[in-house]
């Protein structure tokens, strides 16, 4: 683990005050990067090559005037995401960035489609730690009840974030997972099933538990019939904010991927308690999260960390993104020890395994 900074030593007050602008027009900025990009204006640059367009070549297909033209890509300019050179726009770094790489696109679709209407009731939600920012997709206590009925495109960009993260690490934490060749494998915040596809289809043997809502088990099992793997997989609806409702019994191995970061801590402790509870005599549990004190990178942390608002205003109103040493201490409350831990997993996953305190 790095300590990190944001921050440089010596930032001149002028350099500070820069800062600060950019903080103030961020949302102007967004809107209008995200513009250039959805309506293909950087893609238009980025055919021309080092050459560029002039605004007058850009406007001649009729897709945008002038005017349009030179609002956007002013803002862009002032972004990175484009130059000037003798009059003409060329795409630059940033720009690039946008037009190419996934997981810029996928947060940039995440922030939009979801988050943004969300935010401007974001003090509020701060102040009452309840996601009072759903309103403008639905009546529901948290995002989870709602996520199988969120209206489009904000459901796509959801399990488009939500899948980029963990989908690239599933393959690589496979041996991880059935390394104590457990029989019985329970999922818990089995979301679509992905993860439960993933650990059947390496194994020919385990059984898979899938526990969550119902809504987002009945997504699940379409998928499973689908692949002609349900026979081996066992549906518990289960809402884990019922701190009373025990889980089942007698696991090998118990898996919670992204999953606790939904909840306050003290939920996450009630969780951990009914997973102790769970386990087989020689069970243990694996963890994988983003945690944003284990990153290799200064931009991992700050993706991270902003996503911290997003389960504030919309997920529950009162969960984050953790530090790793958050989990260690909850579970070790629980009766349960930290065993290994394993970081760069994927992009920024870490994989905590516990098994029961001797």
């Amino acid at each position: 683990m790095l300590n990190k900074k944001f921050s440089p030593e010596r930032q001149s007050a002028f350099e500070a005050r820069f800062e600060a602008q950019k903080i103030a027009y961020g949302p102007v900025v967004f809107q209008c990067v995200r513009y250039a990009w959805k309506r293909g204006m950087l893609q238009a640059i980025a055919d021309a090559g080092d050459s560029g367009l002039s605004v007058e070549e850009l406007a001649a297909g009729g897709q945008w005037t002038p005017y349009v033209l030179k609002v956007v890509l002013e803002t862009c300019l002032s972004a990175g995401v484009v130059y000037l050179s003798e009059g003409r726009y060329v795409l630059d770094k940033a720009g690039f960035v946008v037009l190419t790489d996934p997981i810029t696109q996928v947060n940039i679709d995440f922030n939009h489609d979801v988050c943004y209407q969300a935010l401007f009731d974001l003090d509020k939600t701060l102040d009452a730690e309840k996601p009072l920012g759903l309103k403008v997709f639905g009546d529901w206590p948290t995002l989870y009840q709602g996520l199988s009925q969120l209206p489009e495109p904000a459901r796509t960009s959801w399990l488009a974030f939500d899948h980029y993260y963990s989908d690239t690490s599933f393959p690589e934490i496979m041996p991880d997972v059935f390394a104590t060749a457990p029989k019985r494998v329970m999922d818990i915040g089995a979301n679509t099933g992905k993860f439960t596809l993933a650990a059947l289809a390496a194994s020919q043997t385990a059984e898979l538990h899938l526990v969550d809502l119902p809504g987002q088990l009945a997504v699940a099992e379409t998928k499973l019939v689908e692949a002609g793997l349900r026979e081996r997989a066992h549906l518990h609806p289960t809402d884990l904010l019922d701190y009373v409702k025990p889980l089942p019994a007698d696991m090998d191995l118990i898996w919670m991927s992204q999953f606790l970061s939904c909840f306050s801590e003290e939920a996450i402790a009630s969780i951990f308690q009914r997973v102790a509870a769970a386990l087989a005599p020689r069970g243990q549990v694996l963890v994988m999260d983003t945690f944003w004190d284990r990153q290799r990178y200064d931009i991992a942390v700050y993706c991270l960390i902003n996503t911290s608002p997003y389960f504030n205003n919309l997920a529950s109103g009162n969960s984050k993104v953790y530090e790793s040493e958050d989990y260690i201490r909850l579970a070790k409350a629980a009766g349960l020890e930290l065993v290994t831990a394993r970081d760069g997993i994927g992009y920024c996953h870490s994989l905590l395994r516990f098994a029961k305190a001797a």
